[in-house]
């Protein structure tokens, strides 16, 4: 099997929870070219974002490392020239600069959110990237050719076709690397979507979404879904159909020119999502305390390549984003790049074909903040530094994660068990200089480098939400 210098799409939605996706098991959802994904590849059940909010969980990504090695540990605020400017991952290495270093030429289309949007970074040649985080479907802040401008059209639209272009620019001639950085299904979602698709669910009963009472921890933000759950429901589940007819295109197109066999499609999110679920609206800032619910920390991942990830397959290995760069380096043959002090694993045999099996030791970690998980196929642990409350869920015989486990004697041996690993773990690898548990993030926004980078500058936002609530853009 050659896997030698393929084509590599990366597609990347925003704020996508598992359960938002037909293939995953929702039947009023339509996601047909995402489905058709899956039946040409390979579906990860268990795929993890490594912070669940979106700014740390790119970074983990495109580095392989933790937030508390790379330094973003919230979603980047832009609101002053000074945080506009700001190179959050200089001087730290990154795949697409592997890549490049390898014949590939790199391209972004999209949404970046990882600092100074308006600088081309990391290797990649093509720079067509979203201003901030988030916005306006409409008018959306899009840098192009060095200029900040908006665009009127509808952005999905407008992302797929730079990417588009991209392809068929480079198809044939060089082995390309692209990312497609979708602002869907983001927020908002009231009067931002082309009618085509919020006709589409007009009489959906959204029986797949939960009706739960309003969680305690909830903020603004499903305080305001709430004045009208439905139409937001509608906003919400477009947002995902009209980026899956986009993905749709992207597809046609690599297969009109003639270079799928070729191409390396990998469908994922930065962090889940909850839109009711546990009775609130959000990822981990969707709740304060922050939270660590499947909702928020499971994401969306798919691979496809014809020939060599075998096809209509579901895969139930425990695997993170930081698990990411090796992964993919692993596959496409290069060797000659190792990083003892990442923390990820390739689960590059998996995507083969070959056998991958997993002990019952294998745990994923996640972390925002002054907030870390660590999960297994049986229990997850939830540790809130410095104030808790901390939780720990049996995840076999409550897997909606309603019992805290820990307002109970019974477990105390296996929540000291699972919080010596979590603390061995994060111990291993975080860089004390910028560690996130030592860090004040409230998830309003991070402003500044982190910890000692930051050189005594305050570094995160502690914004009351009910003053954000009209420009959340995390």
């Amino acid at each position: 099997m050659n896997t030698k210098n393929p084509n590599i799409v990366f597609i990347l939605s925003d704020d996508q929870g598992f359960w938002s996706m037909g293939c995953a098991g929702n039947d009023e959802i339509i996601t047909p070219n995402i489905d058709r994904l899956a039946k040409e590849g390979m579906m990860f059940n268990n795929f993890f974002c490594a912070s669940p909010v979106c700014s740390p969980a790119r970074a983990s990504l495109l580095t392989g490392r933790i937030p508390s090695q790379h330094g973003i540990h919230d979603w980047l605020r832009d609101d002053n020239k000074e945080q506009e400017e700001i190179e959050y991952l200089k001087g730290m290495k990154t795949y697409t600069e592997v890549l490049a270093d390898n014949g590939y030429v790199c391209g972004l289309s999209g949404k970046w959110h990882m600092g100074n949007s308006a600088k081309p970074q990391k290797c990649f040649s093509h720079w067509f990237a979203h201003k901030s985080g988030g916005g306006p479907y409409y008018n959306a802040p899009l840098i192009k050719n060095g200029k900040l401008y908006n665009e009127p059209r509808y952005v999905t639209d407008v992302i797929t076709d730079d990417a588009i272009e991209f392809i068929e620019e480079y198809a044939g001639k060089q082995p390309f690397y692209l990312t497609i950085g979708y602002t869907a299904p983001h927020s908002p979602w009231l009067n931002n979507h082309p009618k085509e698709y919020t006709d589409l669910y007009k009489d959906c009963p959204f029986h797949s979404i939960p009706k739960e009472k309003e969680h305690p921890d909830s903020i603004y933000l499903t305080k305001e879904v709430a004045k009208d759950i439905r139409s937001n429901l509608i906003g919400y589940f477009s947002a995902v159909t009209a980026m899956d007819s986009n993905i749709g295109r992207i597809m046609e197109r690599i297969e009109s020119l003639g270079i799928r066999e070729n191409t390396l499609i990998i469908f994922t999110s930065d962090n889940g999502f909850s839109c009711g679920h546990h009775g609130f609206w959000g990822k981990g800032n969707g709740t304060f305390p922050i939270n660590m619910y499947d909702s928020s920390v499971k994401v969306p991942f798919i691979v496809s390549h014809p020939g060599i990830i075998p096809e209509n397959k579901v895969c139930d290995s425990l695997v993170s984003a930081y698990d990411f760069m090796p992964t993919l380096l692993n596959y496409i043959g290069i060797k000659d790049y190792e990083d003892e002090t990442l923390p990820g694993r390739s689960f590059a045999k998996a995507l083969k074909g070959l056998d991958y099996e997993q002990d019952d030791k294998i745990i994923v970690l996640d972390e925002y903040g002054p907030n870390r998980m660590i999960r297994n196929k049986e229990f997850k642990y939830i540790k809130r530094y410095p104030y808790g409350p901390d939780e720990m869920y049996d995840l076999i015989n409550d897997p909606d994660e309603k019992n805290n486990l820990l307002l109970q004697d019974t477990h105390s041996e296996k929540a000291a068990e699972l919080r010596y690993e979590l603390a061995t773990w994060f111990h291993k690898y975080v860089n004390p200089e910028i560690d996130g548990a030592k860090e004040a993030v409230y998830g309003s926004g991070q402003i500044n480098l982190a910890g000692l980078w930051a050189k005594g500058k305050v570094s995160h936002s502690c914004d009351d939400y009910i003053k954000e609530s009209k420009n959340y853009i995390s």
